[in-house]
């Protein structure tokens, strides 16, 4: 905060933003802080990066419970409307990391769906070089604990993991009736609002065109 202060007043400072890389965790246990940030530091939008919702991925990655987001997301909106600014989180998340399951991809979509979230910034985990994460996916053990850790290898899978974060997109609902089906959980498709995709469309056989009769000529 005193930095922020400092830098502000430094002449010929006209704005200093913060685009993303916030640790929000423990912004919220700072209510000044955010109150600092909302009204001097964002331009309209801040990423952060929550990644999921679910325990079991993110014990692997060593973050906070969705709770420290939904905590940090009430104070940066208060704050901002005390500042008269309208201003918009976008939160990042990720598929396919070790830890993550079907059934944890299911309950993140509903997480989003409850929330109205319609996420555009998503990514399949892809292991990098060096990382904890790597060894989880290569070795099927965290390292941490020595257990096992299920990891979706597979392309299909990982397909399916990914259009879950993506349930609000047509082009992803067929995608998302294989997964439901796949974890048992057909009783999420319908219409009702606590559905998660639509039935798949009834799609009527195509007609077939007969062609033309000629007629024949008599030979002579």
């Amino acid at each position: 905060i005193r930095l922020y202060r400092k830098a502000r007043a430094i002449p010929g400072i006209k704005k200093i933003l913060v685009a993303s890389g916030l640790r929000y965790d423990l912004a919220v246990r700072s209510p000044e802080y955010v109150r600092e940030l909302a009204p001097h530091h964002v331009g309209g939008y801040l990423k952060i990066a929550p990644e999921h919702t679910e325990e079991g991925p993110l014990s692997k990655m060593l973050k906070p419970g969705i709770g420290a987001y939904d905590a940090f997301k009430r104070l940066f909106d208060e704050a901002s409307a005390k500042a008269g600014k309208k201003q918009y989180l976008i939160p990042y998340f990720i598929s396919g990391h070790p830890g993550s399951t079907l059934a944890d991809m299911i309950a993140q979509a509903l997480y989003l769906k409850q929330k109205g979230y319609r996420p555009r910034q998503v990514q399949d985990f892809i292991p990098t070089p060096m990382s904890l994460a790597a060894t989880m996916y290569h070795s099927g053990i965290d390292p941490i604990t020595m257990e096992p850790c299920y990891t979706a290898k597979g392309l299909r899978e990982k397909r399916l993991q990914k259009a879950l974060l993506l349930y609000w997109d047509p082009e992803q609902h067929d995608l998302v009736r294989e997964a439901l089906t796949l974890a048992g959980r057909t009783d999420l498709i319908g219409t009702r609002p606590e559905h998660l995709v639509p039935p798949a469309p009834h799609r009527r056989p195509p007609v077939r065109k007969h062609a033309p009769v000629r007629a024949r000529r008599r030979a002579s």
